[in-house]
This record gives structure tokens, C-alpha cells and sequence, in this order.
């Protein structure tokens, strides 16, 4: 089974970009596509082999989204991530 489908949140594992968190926009068979709004936006995504991305199980709506909500959807889980890490504390 693959888990990779679009809308869901995926952190970097390898590369420059290691440990910043994406959001698929498309899947395919070896590759999988990257956006985050700022620098890497719609129309420039980023192009990432499914072996140096891992999934966070998170799925969005992404059918018709534009990068100012990709910026909201990271900021929110970003904020989520932070308040789960401060309650282990």
C-alpha cells in the first residue's frame, strides 16, 4: 500500500531542506510534489523522491487551495506540534 496521497503533510528527511514540513500537492509513481507557500509555492513546487519524505499523518483538502492556505495549513500544525511538545514538558 502508499501512503503518500495529496493533501497530507510530509517532512523532509534528506537535502538542504531536512526537517521542514511540506504539503503534497501531487503523487506519482516515484516522485512526490511539495509546496509550502512562500518559496516553494503552486507554481513552483518542490520535486522529492518518496524515500526522503515522511508522511505525517495529517490530510487536508487540497483541490482548491491556493498558497496563502498552504501558508495557513503549515502554521496551524506548526502551532499544534508546539503545544503537544510543550504538554510532554
Amino acid at each position: 500500500m502508499d501512503g503518500y496521497k495529496a493533501g497530507m503533510l510530509a517532512r523532509s528527511k534528506a537535502g538542504h531542506d531536512k526537517g521542514k514540513v511540506y504539503v503534497i500537492i501531487v503523487v506519482d509513481d516515484t516522485y512526490v510534489y511539495l509546496a509550502d507557500g512562500s518559496i516553494r509555492t503552486l507554481g513552483h513546487l518542490k520535486k522529492k523522491k518518496k524515500k526522503h519524505v515522511q508522511v505525517i499523518l495529517r490530510e487536508y483538502n487540497v483541490t482548491a487551495v491556493d498558497d496563502t492556505r498552504i501558508r495557513r495549513i503549515l502554521k496551524e500544525w506548526s502551532m499544534e506540534e508546539s503545544k503537544t511538545c510543550q504538554k510532554l514538558t
